[in-house]
């Protein structure tokens, strides 16, 4: 049937994600629908998740995944009842941002933290890496928490960069820091560490309920250099049994499932009320190659020819897009919490 919005009836896309009001000549990846093997999936219907969050507030928390999911939903809920952005802050990528909707008293915020815990981000001012305090929780979300009623959480890709971990006040080690005197520790383990601090501190402080909900890792679709033509050209999906999780894409799912799933055992009788689940959306994104914009981060971005460098992003999904079918999950797993 295709999506509840497109390029200009929704006003809150990132420009770069825009892909429609950017000249992309294929709209086929629109109507593509994810069937999963066991239950039928429903449309989205943003009425009822208006009503799901009457008089409360979700919050989209983590890197630029969590915000290509947060400006999804928003868009789809536009469709049957305005936004009015509230909140905003974090200079010109607006890295945070509230939007109430008034027919239902229902509020959507996302929170920039694309490590979930503590940490500097490299700089041009600052060091040229990352610096993560595994042991505390970003307080930028952190200080709101007992106002959140729904937290979604999404990050991944910032654990890829430079960085030196720090827990307890000492070095644990860093991940490709030529010239600095620490050990390579890689990033699977400090993964695992962010994920568990931030469900521990979730679960600690918020033991008289909250719904959390850890969206897992999004495969990129790289098939060559980033700016050069044709990085991730395809136009339709993956057909089944062409593209295998497994590397990378595989290890960053397997910890984030296996760490909501220690701690829902961690909070043992108060699981009724801190209620933890994993929004498994790895296996259908690996699926999607044809959804990121790709050279339409930019618009029209082929008006004068192919240049040499071409800029592409095989990253972040266009809006309208794949991602919209996270948020189609996500409405059936606060279902069944509610239920629960």
């Amino acid at each position: 049937m295709g999506p509840l919005y497109n390029g200009t009836t929704c006003g809150t896309i990132k420009d770069g994600q825009n892909c429609m009001s950017h000249g992309r000549p294929d709209l086929g990846f629109l109507y593509w629908r994810w069937q999963p093997q066991e239950c039928q999936l429903p449309r989205f219907d943003p009425n009822e998740f208006l009503q799901f969050f009457a008089d409360r507030h979700i919050a989209f928390v983590g890197d630029s995944m969590a915000r290509n999911q947060l400006e999804s939903l928003v868009c789809m809920l536009s469709s049957v009842s305005p936004p009015n952005l509230v909140y905003k802050n974090g200079g010109d990528d607006n890295k945070f941002r509230r939007w109430h909707f008034a027919s239902h008293n229902a509020s959507v915020s996302i929170y920039w933290s694309p490590f979930l815990v503590k940490g500097v981000e490299k700089s041009k001012n600052g060091p040229d890496h990352n610096e993560l305090y595994l042991d505390r929780i970003d307080e930028r979300w952190g200080k709101d928490l007992d106002g959140i009623d729904t937290i979604v959480l999404s990050i991944g890709h910032w654990f890829l960069h430079p960085a030196v971990y720090l827990e307890d006040g000492k070095v644990l080690g860093c991940h490709y820091c030529p010239g600095l005197n620490h050990t390579e520790i890689g990033f699977y383990d400090v993964l695992r560490k962010a994920v568990r601090t931030t469900l521990n501190t979730i679960s600690d402080r918020r033991g008289d309920g909250i719904d959390v909900i850890l969206t897992t890792f999004s495969p990129s679709h790289f098939e060559g250099d980033w700016d050069k033509f044709g990085a991730c050209p395809k136009t339709e999906p993956y057909g089944e049994g062409e593209k295998l999780l497994e590397g990378m894409d595989a290890d960053m799912r397997k910890i984030e499932v296996e760490e909501v799933e220690s701690a829902r055992l961690g909070i043992g009788g108060n699981q009724k009320k801190v209620r933890l689940e994993a929004l498994d959306v790895t296996r259908l994104s690996l699926m999607r190659p044809d959804g990121h914009p790709g050279p339409y981060m930019y618009p029209f971005p082929f008006a004068n020819g192919v240049g040499e460098r071409v800029q592409n992003d095989c990253v972040h999904w266009c809006l309208p897009g794949p991602v919209d079918t996270w948020n189609q999950i996500l409405l059936q797993v606060i279902k069944r919490l509610r239920r629960q």
